[in-house]
């Protein structure tokens, strides 16, 4: 079973050979550390995993099995912010172990891990105690010996590391501290990152196909860049269950499939369509699961506020009940997904689309004369769509078009922000409206939603001689919250399609 943890921490070199002689200085009454507790020394024993194309060290992400120490084993850490990873432990074995093997698999695919450069260090472990003798920090100072092949590399480095839940401001009072005494923060971001650049073997830059600097096709392969990214980086945190982690992903997808159609005269949709389709499959096998999480939090919330006398029967115990029905084997079904080979061929054919990508002959043209025009056509797609729902009687077609306006009003959005590093102000500002429109929409579509469950409920409890009242009621609230997203719908249209808010676009 994989073990997790949160690292804080700042790795400092010495700048002068007279520095590293003087070593560490002694942090006693820096901040809030009262003692300096030496741990002795330990030797550790780390080989290093990746791609024969290093795609693990080009992402940041650090996969070893280490012999030594206290904590000797397989960790893969993934980075969070500057100075922060996660990492993800498991026992020690011969081989990769397959829970952080799937953490990997977005990027690894089917290159394989081999070994690429073995780090046997001397660290010197100090621990850092406040007045109460609790520990603040973890200080190591590491003789380092790279070795890659028949390549080697040395050198001191010291690095601290925060205890749980302490103010990462300790790391700057230490920094101070540490930049009187000749030591900088490291330009290198882990062990390996300086191995690979002290051995002449930093991971090579991607291929990055998409025509001159400055033309609409560099700039919109820029952006599909930047969510194929999101989506590999989003992967290890579905596969952990970390909180959003799913809708990200699912984001990321959309966004994807999104600018494939606003972009559809830049990249051949020929080329475009096919990935499209794959990416709509994965949303909505990731979507399974999320789905029903943001409907039981709506049930539950609307339930929530209800006068005492109007919640009759075991309705919380029917809620339970049928939640987990419907969320059985879904989590299931989202990592089978991710382990599918469907899954990796979709991410090949994206790498596949940056490196080559199909571009038409608008995207040689300047992006400031194509990104408005693109803009454009989505919002009169959107304006059709409200103009259509808003004709229509209240009911079930209505509720259909409202959903579908929806939709393109998130496709407005998504291209206006992805427009935005060229049109500037105008782009954010009917990013903003065309937000609002959705937001006004989706609530009203997860009450069409909520309202289908709250019937199955009412179904389900009489079926089971319980009384469906309470669930009744719900549908009622429901209704009516429906109808007052319908009746603010014209005036938040209204604003949305100002002129004004189109004018600066082009």
């Amino acid at each position: 079973m994989a073990d997790t943890k949160r690292e804080i921490e700042r790795k400092f070199e010495f700048t002068k050979a007279s520095a590293a002689r003087r070593g560490v200085p002694d942090l006693t009454g820096t901040a809030a550390i009262a003692a300096v507790c030496d741990q002795g020394t330990v030797d550790l024993d780390a080989v290093y995993y990746d791609t024969p194309d290093q795609r693990l060290a080009a992402d940041g992400l650090t996969l070893r099995r280490r012999t030594g120490g206290a904590d000797e084993g397989w960790h893969l850490k993934l980075p969070v912010s500057p100075g922060v990873r996660d990492e993800v432990g498991a026992a020690l074995s011969d081989t990769v172990p397959p829970s952080l093997a799937a953490l990997v698999r977005s990027r690894v695919r089917h290159a394989g891990l081999q070994p690429q450069v073995r780090l046997v260090s001397s660290r010197r472990l100090s621990h850092l105690l406040d007045a109460g003798g609790a520990l603040l920090a973890e200080l190591s100072t590491d003789e380092v010996l790279a070795e890659r092949g028949d390549t080697t590399a040395a050198w001191t480095e010291v690095e601290v590391e925060l205890a749980d839940g302490v103010d990462p401001a300790l790391l700057d009072s230490v920094e101070k501290a540490f930049r009187k005494a000749g030591l900088r923060v490291s330009e290198a971001p882990s062990k390996l990152a300086r191995a690979l650049s002290e051995t002449d073997a930093e991971p090579p830059a991607r291929p990055e196909g998409g025509g001159p600097e400055g033309t609409t096709g560099a700039h919109v392969l820029t952006y599909l860049r930047e969510q194929r990214d999101a989506l590999i980086a989003q992967d290890p945190a579905v596969r952990r269950s970390l909180p959003d982690s799913v809708h990200q992903m699912r984001v990321a997808s959309r966004r994807l499939r999104s600018a494939f159609k606003t972009y559809r005269k830049v990249l051949d949709q020929e080329v475009t369509d096919p990935i499209g389709e794959e990416l709509r499959w994965l949303a909505a096998e990731l979507g399974v699961d999320r789905d029903q999480e943001v409907l039981l939090e709506r049930i539950q919330a609307h339930l929530g506020e209800l006068p005492r006398p109007l919640v009759i029967g075991p309705v919380r115990s029917r809620l339970r009940v049928w939640n987990t029905t419907r969320r059985s084997g879904s989590r299931r079904r989202a990592l089978a997904a991710l382990d599918s080979p469907r899954y990796l061929a979709l991410l090949d054919s994206l790498d596949a689309l940056l490196e080559e990508p199909p571009l038409r002959k608008r995207a040689a043209r300047p992006p400031e004369a194509v990104l408005p025009k693109a803009v454009l056509r989505d919002y009169s797609r959107l304006a059709d769509r409200v103009d259509s729902a808003l004709s229509l009687t209240e009911g079930e077609e209505r509720d259909v078009a409202l959903h579908n306006a929806r939709k393109a009003a998130k496709r407005v959005r998504y291209a206006a922000e992805s427009a935005e590093p060229v049109l500037g102000r105008p782009a954010k500002h009917l990013a903003k409206a065309a937000k609002k429109v959705q937001t006004l929409l989706g609530d009203h579509q997860d009450s069409v939603v909520a309202r289908e469950a709250l019937r199955g409920l009412g179904v389900q409890a009489t079926g089971a001689g319980e009384s469906a009242f309470t669930w009744g009621v719900l549908h009622g609230r429901e209704e009516a919250l429906a109808e007052r997203r319908e009746r603010e719908l014209p005036a938040i249209w209204a604003k949305a399609s100002d002129p004004a808010l189109r004018s600066g676009l082009g």
